[in-house]
């Protein structure tokens, strides 16, 4: 049988083909190991760098987001400084307004009274005072008719809630003709809320 070498390579002999393949195979083995570290570092330098960005996106937005926390706290300052403002000059509406209720209050407790005591005949009012709940009346009327009259007037008027007489007699200090001194209680309505 013949043999043809294609290769060109000489034959050697058994003894030495064992050393050249064993050498041959170390130098594979070497390669292959150096090949998969090379991989190894290019699949770690790849993560690393994948790490960094990520790193550097996270604190990128960390950065936008303290940024964007501190114009909202600078925001919510105006704010609740002008809610400050608002509440106050709420209070001071409010206050303006209650004046402005209580104020009609009084006048139109006068116009009350003076428009009763007007239409009763025989009546003159001497004092009149008012303590918040109840208001008393003292004056002089000329018969116990016209007191009478008054403490019913008083009473169609609807501004109070009970009038009572507390006392009437007759004036002695008048000799030419009668006069009668009464003190009246009128309790008033309580206020009513709008």
């Amino acid at each position: 049988m013949i043999r043809i070498n294609l290769l060109g390579a000489t034959k050697q002999k058994k003894g030495k083909r064992a050393a050249i393949s064993g050498g041959e195979s170390a130098t594979g083995v070497l390669l292959g190991s150096l090949l998969i570290v090379l991989i190894a570092l290019g699949g770690n330098g790849a993560y690393y760098w994948k790490l960094q960005h990520d790193a550097d996106s996270l604190q990128n937005r960390l950065s936008a987001a303290e940024n964007e926390n501190l114009r909202l706290s600078q925001v919510k300052a105006v704010y609740l400084e002008r809610e400050k403002i608002k509440n106050n000059y709420k209070r001071r509406v409010d206050v303006i307004d209650q004046l402005r209720t209580n104020q009609f209050g009084p006048v139109s407790l006068l116009n009350t009274i003076s428009n009763t005591i007007n239409s009763t005949d025989e009546v003159w009012l001497n004092t009149m005072n008012d303590d918040g709940k109840a208001i008393t009346l003292k004056g002089v009327a000329l018969s116990v008719h016209g007191v009478a009259d008054l403490i019913r007037n008083l009473q169609r008027t609807g501004y109070f809630k009970t009038v009572e007489i507390k006392e009437t007699f007759q004036d002695d200090s008048v000799k030419d003709m009668q006069a009668f001194l009464f003190t009246i209680i009128c309790e008033k309505q309580p206020a009513q809320k709008s």
